[in-house]
């Protein structure tokens, strides 16, 4: 029991390694990208560091003066230019460049991050293929649905003419529609692209994207009891590979889906539609992520594509201290030939930056007193 109990912390502990690795990644990739069109553009850097705290390794360019560091908190990193949050002090400080080249600085880090996020997907669509849902059980209905519904081992592709790659597409197709009414749907049966109509079991009147329940029961999907003795949903996933130039515009329109799902989440939580508690901060993302990426090398990839989408589009919102903000600022300089005032911009970005640390402590709080 000791060995088993000892396996067990080591087996956590790994994840939660390789939960913060690719974290890590993915904020280093974030900030790679700031700095590599810093370069090009011939901004002033003055360090380049992976991590955040008190420094574990400091070098110095002889030839740039530039500094490259490794800090002891894991869950960030930073590029750090000449003259950011001031007035310019020369040529090269980053206020002193003009207001387009800022902004190409500015976005080159959520590119990076997307287009790393896209290679992460396409990789593992080539290597494992696309995860599509799998229906393990039918609910039991009257014989006015037999011939409209879906089949044990159906593979959903797409529901009223779109492609399926998460639950929000489904929410999607069936939206607004009511219990009776028939709809269109495309199916793998036995390995073989079937064209079926369904004949839909209760109305899909959805008001956020974690009524998931609302989907199966729809859709007609049976119910079955887990060892814990809780009922759960008939269906899984199941992998299938695709043609090669299929597989590539696959890549790029599931980045886009999961891209979607950000801004739909982002919606309804401005619109009171879902809770914060719904939400997670860093804590919250780390225990996910180690779950997630510790079942499976396709896993491993899904949630590492997934991650560095969500950083591509949340720091191009327009959030005080957030990419999206300083991109807004560059634009307001270019269009009124004159800047912000550079303390007050600074201001804003500070209290913006406080007000998201507070708010990723708040909803880990909310997250773990929901649990």
């Amino acid at each position: 029991m000791v060995l088993l109990s000892v396996s067990s912390v080591m087996n956590t502990v790994l994840a939660v390694l390789l939960a913060i690795l690719i974290l890590l990644a993915m904020i280093t990739v974030h900030e790679f990208g700031h700095y590599v069109a810093g370069k090009i553009l011939k901004f002033k850097i003055n360090e380049f560091a992976i991590g955040f705290g008190p420094k574990l390794f400091r070098r110095v360019s002889r030839k740039s003066g530039e500094a490259f560091s490794i800090r002891l908190l894991p869950l960030g990193g930073f590029c750090a230019f000449e003259g950011e949050d001031g007035e310019a002090e020369n040529e090269n400080a980053f206020n002193a460049k003009a207001p387009w080249k800022r902004i190409i600085v500015l976005v080159a880090g959520p590119l990076m991050n997307y287009i790393l996020a896209v290679l992460l997907i396409m990789v593992s669509l080539f290597a494992f293929g696309q995860m599509l849902f799998k229906i393990n059980g039918v609910a039991p209905a009257d014989e006015t649905y037999s011939e409209y519904s879906l089949c044990v081992g159906d593979l959903i592709t797409s529901v009223n003419g779109r492609e399926i790659y998460l639950t929000t597409d489904l929410m999607s197709a069936l939206k607004g529609c009511t219990e009776g009414e028939i709809i269109d749907a495309e199916v793998l049966r036995g390995g073989e692209e079937k064209q079926i109509k369904i004949k839909v079991r209760s109305d899909c009147d959805f008001k956020n994207s974690e009524e998931t329940a609302k989907i199966w029961r729809a859709l007609g999907v049976g119910t079955h009891e887990g060892a814990d003795g809780v009922s759960y949903w008939s269906v899984g996933v199941e992998s299938v590979r695709f043609g090669f130039f299929s597989t590539v515009g696959r890549s790029f329109e599931y980045s886009m889906r999961i891209a979607g799902t950000i801004f739909k989440v982002v919606g309804e939580l401005l619109t009171g539609n879902l809770s914060l508690s719904s939400m997670g901060g860093p804590v919250t993302t780390v225990k996910l992520t180690s779950e997630i990426a510790s079942q499976s090398i396709q896993n491993f990839f899904e949630i590492s594509a997934y991650i560095g989408v969500n950083l591509a589009v949340f720091n191009l919102l327009p959030i005080p201290a957030l990419d999206g903000s300083k991109v807004i600022f560059c634009l307001i300089e270019m269009i009124f030939r004159k800047p912000v005032p550079r303390k007050v911009e600074a201001v804003i970005h500070a209290v913006g930056f406080i007000m998201i640390l507070a708010f990723a402590v708040l909803v880990d709080i909310l997250q773990f007193t929901r649990c």
